[in-house]
């Protein structure tokens, strides 16, 4: 599944952020953001996320929107991202945001979550 594929690449991308100082990375993709929802709650997801991300991180509720911090990394060590990024929970892909992407590089969206290091609001099975 393409989805899982992409959010262990996201957590890896956000392990690494942390692990410089740098802020959260923003999940900016439905569709991604649909497995690691149903992840949460699974024995795996401690597993899971240790293997890509270095240590388990929580999952904080937060609304933004903006250019999207991290695509830079994530290109550096996944090559260019894929179209589950700019797909929705429902499979519809926004083809419109997919272009801009391509044309300039640059992915700016709306978010309703990002990572956290488990020290704040998050939401991990057994944590807080």
């Amino acid at each position: 599944m393409i989805e899982r594929r992409e959010l262990g690449r996201f957590l890896a991308v956000a392990g690494r952020r942390f692990a410089r100082g740098e802020g959260a990375a923003e999940m900016f993709s439905r569709a991604v953001d649909a497995v690691w929802h149903r992840m949460l709650a699974t024995p795996e997801y401690a597993d899971f996320c240790t293997g890509h991300a270095g240590a388990v991180l929580g999952h904080r509720e937060v609304k933004g929107g903006g250019p999207i911090g991290w695509v830079a990394a994530y290109e550096e060590a996944y090559g260019p991202l894929p179209e589950i990024w700019f797909t929705d929970e429902e499979g519809r892909l926004d083809d419109a945001a997919l272009a801009r992407y391509r044309e300039t590089g640059r992915v700016v969206a709306e978010w309703d979550c990002t990572p956290t290091t488990g020290d704040g609001d998050d939401a991990v099975p057994g944590g807080r």
